[in-house]
């Protein structure tokens, strides 16, 4: 799992059947050596666009989704409540 803040939307109008009726948005990690990376995510708890999120990523993503089959590398599983020593 990383740390990441969410900082806008994807907007697909095509996409494979078992990403329907979910949100994707692009994240940029916060904090590690991966530090400033992005990477789409699947919005699965309803976070937003500035909020700090946890993701998960491969196999636990697509747990995540109830599905091993749907074509997803990376899930929103929890927003970041309070401040923490983060580096941004």
């Amino acid at each position: 799992m990383v740390t990441a803040r969410l900082t806008g939307n994807i907007w697909a109008t095509r996409k494979a059947d078992g990403l329907n009726g979910y949100k994707l948005l692009l994240a940029q990690i916060i904090g590690g050596t991966r530090a400033g990376e992005r990477m789409v995510v699947i919005d699965t708890i309803g976070a937003g666009i500035g909020d700090r999120v946890i993701v998960a990523t491969g196999s636990s993503a697509r747990r995540m989704l109830g599905d091993d089959e749907i074509p997803a590398d990376a899930a929103v599983v929890g927003i970041i409540d309070e401040d923490c020593d983060f580096e941004e």
